[in-house]
């Protein structure tokens, strides 16, 4: 580990790449974790609850997917600092901070892309297991089941938007040498600074690793057996 961190420190101007690619997945690992269960939670309940006002919330949950990540940045920021609601824990300019904002970033996407999967296919399988005689539990096991694959690809995109995230984390967090400096956030200051080889390169070695760390979910996915005969 001390290796890797002398090469990219040889590599790189000192902006503590080292340390943002550190952060960097750690902020895009707790980020995914929180938002997928939470995501794919608020979809399944979205989806199977009859209530009064339920298109206003599927229509809500939409413009979330597409708000701007500044925006949930600035209203992060206001929460956590000092004067702020919850300015006693302490969370600003800290990578909990970042997770929070990027939670509330990502859950509106996962939740609204596991609820358009569930209503196109879920209510056909719930047909088929309740022909076959299948309970309740076994039924909503076997929908997660059968749409895993929907599932796998909103979590992907979620850590996608994750990973690539700058804006709100560079309100929350501050862009600290060593403690909050991400991938993205290393970019945007070496860009200010006018290193734009240094940026492209960071920009390039982001994405290997993105693609390598995907591709290796592909392949546990892969390898997965799957009962076609239920």
């Amino acid at each position: 580990m001390q290796l890797v961190r002398e090469m990219l420190d040889a590599a790189f101007s000192d902006v503590g790449v080292f340390d943002a690619v550190c952060v960097t997945f750690q902020l895009a690992f707790g980020a995914t974790t929180i938002s997928s269960v939470l995501g794919i939670f608020l979809g399944l309940l979205l989806e199977r609850a009859r209530f009064a006002g339920k298109r206003v919330v599927i229509r809500v949950n939409r413009t979330l997917m597409g708000v701007p990540p500044v925006v949930i940045g600035l209203v992060v920021y206001m929460i956590l600092m000092r004067r702020g609601p919850l300015g006693k824990l302490n969370m600003l300019f800290t990578v909990q901070g970042m997770i929070l904002a990027q939670v509330l970033i990502i859950t509106p996407i996962i939740c609204g892309m596991t609820y358009t999967s569930l209503v196109s296919k879920a209510p056909a399988i719930r047909t088929f297991a309740r022909t076959m005689g299948a309970s309740p539990m076994q039924t909503q096991w076997l929908v997660i089941r059968e749409l895993k694959k929907e599932l796998y690809f909103a979590v992907v995109t979620g850590f996608g938007r994750s990973i690539s995230e700058v804006g709100a984390v560079m309100l929350v967090g501050g862009n600290i040498k060593g403690h909050t400096r991400t991938m993205t956030t290393t970019i945007s200051l070496l860009k200010s600074q006018g290193i734009f080889t240094e940026g492209l390169t960071l920009g390039v070695l982001l994405l290997v690793m993105a693609f390598v760390i995907q591709s290796l979910a592909d392949f546990f996915q892969r390898g997965e057996k799957t009962d076609e005969n239920y």
